[in-house]
């Protein structure tokens, strides 16, 4: 691994986790989540099962995952992409395909070829809005992202000047 000068136990910011906020746009524009968040865990939900046969003997089948993670909360900002899609979601109960985007996973512990550049994986997903509302502390809209098909690794660009980053898939 690269020396990016993190040694030791990895804090958890340098686990970076995006979703396109343009839902499909020819080119993404990655937000980063986490910015309210105390804790966003990617469950894995492994599909596995256990069998015993009439002789005794186990075996194991291990069927795949079915990845997904929960943000909650998210507090809606005006003029943040992310939250602008989530409501038009909210307000007209959309259910399709259009609820697609690409998810990134970026390892800012692990630089790639290229100094300032990290090793990244792209994946497509599904966000999902669980509801809306919220207390006091203001308006939310929590939302579920199902992760479907397979990861592409590559090396991730961040943006300068508050741009969105670039990734570039591995050939």
């Amino acid at each position: 691994m690269p020396n990016t000068g993190i040694t030791g136990k990895i804090a958890r910011k340098y686990m970076a986790h995006f979703l396109d906020s343009t839902f499909g746009g020819t080119t993404p524009s990655w937000y980063r989540v986490g910015k309210d968040l105390e804790e966003f865990n990617v469950e894995m939900n492994p599909d596995t099962e256990k069998k015993k046969n009439i002789l005794g003997n186990n075996s194991f089948i291990h069927n795949g995952y079915e990845m997904s993670a929960s943000a909650e909360p998210f507090y809606a900002e005006v003029g943040d992409a992310l939250f602008e899609r989530l409501q038009q979601i909210v307000d007209s109960q959309i259910n399709d395909d259009t609820l697609k985007t690409k998810s990134l996973e970026v390892h800012l512990w692990d630089e790639g070829t290229t100094s300032g550049t990290y090793k990244a994986y792209r994946q497509d997903c599904y966000v999902v809005p669980t509801s809306y509302g919220g207390d006091t502390s203001g308006y939310q809209i929590p939302f579920e992202v199902t992760y479907v098909g397979e990861k592409t690794s590559g090396i991730y660009t961040p943006g300068t000047g508050g741009a969105s980053g670039t990734f570039t898939p591995d050939t």
